[in-house]
């Protein structure tokens, strides 16, 4: 065992699986533990690839599944604290490397990985290309929120020839017809939205969101994953009794903006991860035993 996670999460025992089973394991222990897991995200680079580095390694401490953003130019999901966060790191110098490069640095962490990209850049840097890099690096799969199922089938054949889950980005208005085939091709989880709109909101979850986690569960056994507009640990917990995945990237970002200094910026970002992690365990349920 890797002594230097110090975390409440262990790395798996014995043989390391591949990362999709890994991640497919990584939700099971949260399941048995009677809690959601914790899913942070934060774009490659952010706000340097050295600091970035040392924050990602403080996360998977405490986090269940880490997700690295492939920072955008234009990304139509974001408001303004993730898009200010990916113009830093491009700003800064971010490129693809950087990216394999964190995924890397955590293959001995205790937390999967999965990569959210718009498709463009995706695109650009060619489907199978990419599939085969970020499989190679670690990642457990890919988070694609603006890709429509009905143009999905060059990147879902490179995704499963490297083995990687595709995460589809489910909206509430999706009609029945076109949800089944979603979740037919979808893997690792089904993302819904806390909230109608970008990321970043902080005001309340939406009203129809169990409503909502009820109809994806009847469609599929996929587990679902909850994000967009969860901004305190207080809405954590609330979306930790229907969900099995609580999804949270801007309020760490604006962890990280309030804070002053390297060291500094690490220690909020980790104290705010673990206290989101304490909320997670669902009071109707006991806590499993250690």
């Amino acid at each position: 065992m890797n002594a230097t996670w110090r975390g409440t999460l262990q790395p798996p025992a014995g043989p390391v699986p591949d990362a999709p089973a890994r991640f497919d394991q990584v939700l099971a222990h949260a399941r048995a533990d009677n809690r959601a897991a914790l899913a942070t995200y934060l774009p490659a680079g952010y706000p340097t690839q050295a600091q970035s580095l040392r924050i990602l390694h403080r996360l998977a401490e405490t986090t269940d599944v880490i997700e690295l953003g492939w920072p955008y130019s234009e990304p139509s999901l974001d408001g303004p604290v993730i898009q200010r966060a990916a113009a830093q790191s491009l700003a800064a110098g971010f490129r693809v490397g950087h990216l394999l490069e964190s995924i890397r640095s955590l293959d001995t962490s205790p937390a999967s990985v999965l990569v959210m990209a718009y498709y463009p850049p995706l695109f650009k840097y060619g489907l199978e290309r990419a599939a085969h890099d970020l499989a190679q690096a670690g990642a457990a799969g890919v988070i694609l929120p603006d890709l429509p199922i009905e143009e999905a089938d060059g990147w879902l054949t490179a995704a499963r020839s490297a083995g990687l889950h595709t995460v589809f980005v489910v909206a509430p208005s999706t009609a029945d017809a076109r949800l089944t085939r979603i979740c037919s091709a979808a893997g690792g989880m089904l993302y819904a939205p806390a909230v109608p709109g970008v990321t970043g909101s902080t005001g309340p979850l939406h009203h129809a969101l169990p409503t909502f986690v009820k109809r994806l569960r009847a469609a599929s056994d996929l587990p679902i994953g909850v994000g967009i507009g969860i901004s305190t640990p207080a809405q954590a917990q609330e979306v930790s009794r229907i969900a099995d995945v609580t999804i949270v990237g801007s309020a760490l970002i604006r962890t990280m903006e309030a804070a002053h200094g390297s060291r500094q910026q690490a220690d909020a970002v980790a104290s705010l991860a673990r206290t989101l992690t304490a909320g997670l365990h669902r009071p109707d349920t006991p806590r499993a035993a250690a």
